[in-house]
């Protein structure tokens, strides 16, 4: 859309004055607020061509897929993930952590650092704090390491009601890092729980290594029912004698036991089940597929690390319900 203005100057070298500018609100070649938010609205949710498809559709406006590049990632740097007030202290904390790896690119060294370029897959971190008596989850990101990682996990639990008197329920897959983080973060004030159907997944492996096609089944829930009971000591007398050979390519058995026995303090599903406290990790899954997954690895797109990061903050805000809360008070 052009737009021609008047433009006025105060003597022969004075200053410029733009009367229509000046009472809109905007810049010469800038953009209102609200058209900024329009096209990062549309930026952080759809690839930046399809964005400006959006815009031309709803607005009538023709807006350059560059311009909504810049504009979006501009603001995805400015945007702050969590809300300024931390919720009311929570009696109880449910909290999750898990990764998910996504596209990047790295420029080359070279004098020619387009055709020196890595096109490589990162691991972004989502974490995820809520009060067990509350359904909104608050989310945290991060491509930095898995102390950065530990560090935001941290600020989102608090921010969720951590108190020194809040018991910590803490979910994941069993991925060492996570285990460490959580008791760095939260191991005096609770426990961490293996989820229930990634363990699972294990036992139904090694089943089709100890029994028949049609009790493979039975068997693994058999092994369900004594994992429910926190009897992991005789699911791995039940494994133990079908271990595979040292350096067996392919062992399912061998595999399924290493896990349970190195994380038996992790296995409390009494305790949790009484409490009526989830035993699986699917709420972190769902949020890595709706937070992460569903802009940051659309076919085709490769993120320099740092857009990467501006694009999870924006994705994380608005899982937060802090979108708003940016726009309030920018010009």
């Amino acid at each position: 859309m052009e737009l021609h203005e008047q433009l006025l100057r105060l003597g022969r070298r004075g200053p410029e004055l733009r009367p229509f500018c000046k009472s809109a609100g905007v810049r010469h070649r800038g953009y209102s607020q609200r058209l900024q938010r329009v096209v990062v609205d549309f930026g952080a949710e759809h690839s930046f061509a399809k964005a400006a498809e959006r815009v031309r559709e709803h607005y009538g406006i023709d807006v350059s897929v560059e311009a909504i590049r810049q504009q979006t990632l501009r603001h995805g740097r400015s945007i702050h993930q969590l809300g300024a007030e931390p919720l009311a202290p929570a009696k109880t904390l449910i909290v999750q952590m898990d990764g998910t790896m996504i596209p990047v690119m790295e420029a080359g060294k070279g004098s020619d650092r387009r055709k020196d370029k890595q096109l490589l897959w990162r691991e972004a971190r989502l974490c995820l704090a809520r009060p067990s008596d509350k359904a909104q989850a608050l989310y945290g990101s991060t491509l930095g390491t898995a102390e950065t990682a530990a560090w935001v996990w941290r600020e989102v639990a608090l921010k969720a009601g951590l108190e020194k008197e809040t018991h910590v329920h803490g979910l994941g897959d069993g991925a060492p890092w996570i285990v460490d983080k959580f008791r760095d973060n939260f191991g005096d004030q609770g426990s961490y729980l293996l989820d229930f159907y990634h363990v699972s997944e294990y036992l139904a492996q090694a089943a089709t290594r100890i029994v028949r096609i049609d009790k493979q089944r039975q068997w693994t829930r058999r092994q369900q029912g004594r994992l429910l009971d926190n009897q992991s000591g005789k699911i791995l007398r039940s494994l133990q004698p079908h271990l595979e050979p040292p350096d067996t390519q392919e062992a399912p058995v061998t595999g399924a036991h290493r896990y349970l026995s190195e994380r038996r303090d992790c296995l409390d599903y009494v305790s949790a089940r009484s409490s009526e406290l989830p035993i699986g990790s699917g709420e972190i899954e769902s949020g890595h597929r709706h937070v992460i997954q569903k802009r940051l690895k659309l076919a085709g797109a490769w993120w320099k690390p740092t857009n990467a990061q501006a694009m999870l903050n924006l994705r994380t805000a608005r899982a937060n319900n802090q979108w708003s809360q940016h726009w309030i008070g920018k010009n």
